[in-house]
């Protein structure tokens, strides 16, 4: 049966030491998580030396504060204090300044004080007994020197820097080594008092090279004026401008930018709090490196380390670095800058500011030259081929014609040389019939018949040759002579181009299509028009060739082939077209020729007439196809009409 009281009892007994041990842990976790969720935030007095706004201590408190939020676990009260009397040598007033403070925090203790800078440290070592004797206390942002060691308490922790004037004005004279006189710039303060001591002092071993003036008896307005007017070979070396000799205060950074503005010497200083605008540089201490220390320190003393425990050896000068303005405008080379020198502020190149813009536009420049080129080789190649063409037709035109020229001989030496040499042998036996003594007159009669046979033989096939040539055996088709005769411009375009004649065509679109053998209308245009370009090359004019096509009349097609050189002799213009006739030194009198004849072949005409300006005009007609279909069973023009 089912009891309560014993499941209990299994789950009690299951769970044993162990399982006791781990919900004991759970139950203190959950507590201290739910107690840290309640517990008031963690209280902690800032105490600056002169003011919120006073460099360099002012970077500081200002750091100190961003690392103590990122760096603790727990939510912190944090409030800033201001030991304003350290301005002035008067400790008198630092009683009533205590007082405040713990009636401030009379009822609210504070749970960890940062004194910030030299005056502040020193104020909190005086009243150590009297300002909460019994909360820890973290010094920093002070020089070791500073501090009185002796004086610390189980309760305090320094985290010091370590402030090296003598290598500050050293590197002065590294990157500017004409430097001969150096003015430091300082206040009246107390702590700027100290300072001045101490940097006369550690720069005694520089006595014999360089001259060294202070400021400390100027006001600031006396001051600008003796910077605007340093004699040549001059430095200025920015120490501390708190109080000057009228007793002004000056806060922030005011004061370093209005000396640079009127400055005839280059600025540099000891701490990064002044670099960036204003400073050449050098070796400098690094607000972010004290920063993270002390705020390491804080967060180890707010959670229970015992602050006496804790020791942080002093921050020195961190890696030098320069700004690239200022090195600009004193020009001060990079090669006297100290080995691993770190140059802030540099002006980008145009590389660095344009880079990917310079790569695109690159990038298309190369794309376009690599097509240009390639474009352009195209069009070389394009062109000798079109030569080696045009060569090799007219290589094998002529070897054509050799080896037509060739067999037609062969041909017709074989047909003729038959009845030839019957005629010969049979003249030669009538001959030998008469010359003997009883001439045989009837043998005499028979081979003389036997010549006049053969002879009409040879006749016939004269004649058979004839019509061979004068009808071809290709059959006539369909031809649209415009076609034709942009075929062979572009066949002849860089001859013409080649000889400076500019082609203008005026070519009907209407025309209708003629009949007609397309090879030897094409051989036809093409003879026309070379001869018309070689027409050309004698004269220095302008050279045009004008191709024009029309409808003459309604049956027939016209086309027109003008040049503009010097033209044909009147008296020349009837015989051009005779076989053997030729103007050209070096001409064969047989191209109009041809070209009559082909003409004439597809029942045309051809004729030449003189230029209205200059030059020639070559015309010819050829009829329409219809009107040649309706014409073929006709007689043809070429030949004969029968008797």
């Amino acid at each position: 049966m089912y009891r309560p009281g014993c499941v209990r009892s299994v789950v009690g007994c299951s769970l044993g030491a162990a399982g006791r041990g781990a919900l004991a842990a759970i139950a203190i976790f959950l507590s201290a998580t739910l107690s840290a969720a309640v517990a008031e935030p963690k209280r902690v007095i800032l105490l600056h030396s002169f003011g919120r706004d006073f460099k360099p201590w002012s970077d500081y408190a200002k750091s100190i504060r961003t690392e103590l939020d990122r760096q603790s676990p727990w939510p912190l009260d944090v409030t800033d204090h201001s030991l304003v009397n350290a301005r002035y040598p008067d400790e008198d007033s630092e009683t009533q300044f205590v007082e405040y403070l713990r009636a401030v925090f009379a009822k609210h203790q504070p749970d960890l004080i940062v004194s910030i800078g030299a005056p502040a440290a020193g104020f909190v070592q005086r009243h150590r007994q009297q300002l909460f004797a019994a909360t820890p206390m973290v010094l920093t942002a002070v020089d070791q020197r500073r501090v009185q060691y002796s004086s610390l308490t189980a309760n305090d922790t320094v985290v010091a820097v370590s402030i090296d004037y003598l290598a500050g004005i050293e590197n002065i004279l590294r990157v500017l080594p004409d430097t001969k006189n150096v003015t430091v710039v300082i206040g009246t303060s107390p702590i700027e008092k100290f300072w001045k001591e101490a940097t006369a002092k550690e720069a005694e071993s520089l006595a014999g090279r360089v001259t060294f003036s202070w400021t400390d008896h100027l006001p600031f307005a006396e001051l600008l004026k003796h910077a605007a007017a340093l004699p040549p070979q001059s430095a200025i070396f920015w120490g501390l401008m708190i109080v000057d000799a009228a007793g002004v205060v000056h806060e922030g950074r005011a004061p370093l930018t209005k000396l640079h503005a009127v400055a005839n010497a280059p600025i540099f200083s000891y701490d990064e709090s002044f670099f960036g605008g204003a400073i050449v540089g050098g070796p400098l201490l690094l607000v972010q490196d004290t920063s993270r220390k002390t705020a390491a320190v804080a967060v180890r003393i707010l959670g229970g380390e015992p602050p006496g425990d804790i020791k942080v050896p002093p921050v020195g000068f961190a890696t030098p670095r320069y700004d690239w303005r200022e090195m600009q405008r004193w020009s001060i080379s990079e090669s006297r800058l100290p080995p691993g020198s770190e140059i802030h502020f540099r002006d980008p190149t145009i590389w660095e500011r344009y880079w990917p813009h310079i790569v695109a536009i690159g990038a298309v420049m190369i794309l376009q030259t690599a097509l240009i080129a390639w474009l352009i080789h195209e069009h070389r190649q394009r062109r000798l081929a079109e030569v080696r063409v045009r060569n090799s037709i007219s290589e094998l035109t002529q070897l054509n014609r050799i080896a037509g020229a060739g067999e037609l001989s062969a041909s017709i030496a074989h047909e003729i040389n038959q009845p030839l040499a019957a005629i010969a042998n049979n003249a030669s036996a009538g001959l030998n019939w008469l010359k003997a003594e009883t001439p045989n007159v009837d043998e005499a009669r028979a081979a003389l018949a036997r010549v006049a046979d053969e002879s009409h033989r040879a006749g016939e096939i004269v004649r058979s040759l004839r019509a061979m040539f004068r009808r071809d055996t290709q059959e006539s088709g369909v031809v649209d002579i415009n076609t034709i005769i942009l075929a062979v411009l572009e066949l002849v375009r860089i001859d013409l181009e080649t000889n400076d004649i500019k082609v203008v065509t005026e070519l009907d679109d209407g025309l209708p299509p003629v009949s007609g053998r397309e090879v030897q209308l094409r051989q036809v245009i093409l003879n026309l028009v070379m001869n018309a370009s070689e027409s050309m090359q004698s004269t220095e004019s302008r050279r045009v060739l004008r191709v024009r096509t029309d409808l003459r009349d309604s049956d027939h097609v016209q086309v027109s082939i003008e040049d503009s050189g010097p033209g044909i002799a009147a008296s020349d213009l009837d015989r051009v077209f005779e076989p053997m006739f030729t103007t050209k030194p070096r001409g064969m009198g047989m191209g109009l020729s041809i070209c009559r004849s082909i003409i004439e072949s597809h029942d045309g005409r051809i004729w030449v007439t003189a230029g209205l300006l200059r030059g020639s005009v070559v015309q010819f007609t050829l009829p329409r196809r219809d009107h040649a279909i309706r014409n073929q069973s006709g007689p043809r023009l070429d030949e004969p009409p029968p008797r």
